[in-house]
């Protein structure tokens, strides 16, 4: 079922039984801002559905434009032509440190994770493809879609585009220290390990011709320390 989008007046999407927190309710939160900020930091997401009664979860890159999150894959996927109009729960997760307290029970980790519901389309049009993988690279890599050798009939066929609009969505968050005040007597070290996932130093393709340097926009996106 088609629900409004979240709008300056309402920013936040609705709380239901399928998206609600059930615990740990005070690092939920459902303001639209709050996922979007997640969606865009994590560099890959796991889309589940049913096929046929059996659940499936497919790891892909994704992408959003507004309150429309994309993702692709091989058309020649059986999954995801039978996908097409089905029901599906996109995840994303972000690890940024173990939490070790002074018990085990109490060891945590910091984190972020976002949980999106909607109805899976299929991207029909090939010039709609091009245009949406235009802004799937440009958005990773601004201005590198027009340095590229254009894709060619053949593997525009061969790439398919889907999206779905987000009707539900949740994140939940953890960013703190050990929750053991109780336990600050324990003679045993606790604290946070913090964990950081980063892109590393660019290694150019063995047969790249000579004189060709790394662009200005991916040099600054690795020393940014951001994963898009």
């Amino acid at each position: 079922m088609s629900r409004p989008s979240p709008t300056p007046e309402n920013p936040t999407y609705p709380v239901t039984e399928r998206s609600r927190a059930r615990r740990l309710h005070k690092r939920a939160s459902h303001e639209a801002a709050a996922v979007h900020a997640v969606l865009d930091a994590a560099p890959l997401c796991h889309v589940g559905y049913v096929i046929d009664g059996q659940p499936y979860v497919t790891p892909t890159i994704h992408w959003r434009q507004g309150e429309r999150v994309y993702w692709h894959g091989s058309a020649a996927s059986r999954f995801l032509r039978k996908v097409e109009g089905a029901r599906v729960c996109l995840t994303v997760s972000l690890m940024d440190g173990y939490v070790l307290a002074r018990s085990a029970f109490n060891h945590s980790v910091n984190y972020r994770s976002a949980m999106v519901f909607g109805t899976a389309q299929i991207v029909e049009e090939p010039d709609a493809i091009a245009e949406a993988l235009r802004r799937f690279t440009d958005g990773l890599f601004p201005g590198r879609w027009d340095t590229l050798r254009p894709m060619t009939v053949p593997e525009l066929k061969g790439t398919s585009v889907l999206y779905l609009d987000i009707e539900e969505a949740s994140v939940k968050t953890r960013s703190a220290p050990p929750g053991d005040d109780d336990d600050a007597d324990y003679p045993v070290w606790a604290g946070v390990l913090p964990m950081e996932t980063r892109l590393g130093k660019p290694q150019p393709a063995p047969d790249l011709t000579q004189g060709i340097a790394l662009p200005e926009g991916l040099a600054d996106l690795v020393s940014s320390g951001r994963l898009r």
